[in-house]
């Protein structure tokens, strides 16, 4: 069975004027629009493919790849918003919509928020919520260790420096990781005893 926002492995079908239908199974043909398509893709093979809904909440696959995943966090950047909520890059053709009951804050085009990417129930479609505390480890000490790696991976992605620290807000650090500023402090803490990281008036850095 198709899962939206997952990787499958489908057969390629058929060829069309305007792309590849893939074999989806039960779900049916599943196109692959020609913007994907390569010459070494025949008939019979087999590629991985992203499925997910296009601007007409039409069932597609590409090839290209999300920064996350259904089921994932991520660091997603506010491209534009609108009276229903923000849409944030992460990767593919179409935003992610994060609507304005699943932000802890109103997003602001070009700041990144770190959220949780998931399928509402009620449509089906792929959406992003930045209030990740329900689906996070409620251990405080696991959480904490989780949240460190994040935080890991953040500083690598910029510049190995993150400007929140001891002295930053709780709703500052909230609005970017979506945890307390008590787990951001263990993070930070289990980093600095890891001698990954130094921390300094104005932040932390990579060592």
């Amino acid at each position: 069975m198709l899962k939206l926002g997952e990787y499958h492995r489908l057969r390629i079908k058929k060829r069309l004027e305007f792309g590849l239908y893939l074999d989806g199974g039960e779900e049916g043909n599943i196109l692959l629009p020609n913007r994907y398509v390569t010459p070494d893709m025949k008939i019979g093979d087999e590629i991985e493919v992203f499925i997910y809904l296009d601007q007409d909440e039409r069932t597609i696959a590409t090839t290209e790849h999300p920064i996350a995943k259904v089921g994932e966090f991520a660091y997603l950047e506010c491209a534009w918003t609108n009276e229903y909520g923000a849409f944030l890059k992460w990767g593919l053709m179409k935003d992610l919509f994060c609507p304005f009951r699943e932000q802890k804050q109103r997003m602001v085009r070009g700041n990144t928020y770190y959220v949780y990417i998931m399928e509402d129930e009620k449509t089906h479609r792929l959406m992003a919520t930045a209030k990740v505390e329900r689906y996070q480890k409620t251990t405080g000490r696991e959480r904490a260790l989780d949240f460190a790696e994040i935080l890991l991976r953040y500083l690598h992605e910029n510049d190995g420096y993150c400007n929140l620290g001891d002295k930053s807000s709780a709703d500052d650090i909230a609005a970017r990781f979506g945890v307390s500023k008590k787990t951001y402090k263990q993070a930070v803490g289990d980093l600095y005893r890891r001698h990954l990281i130094t921390i300094a008036d104005d932040g932390i850095h990579l060592r």
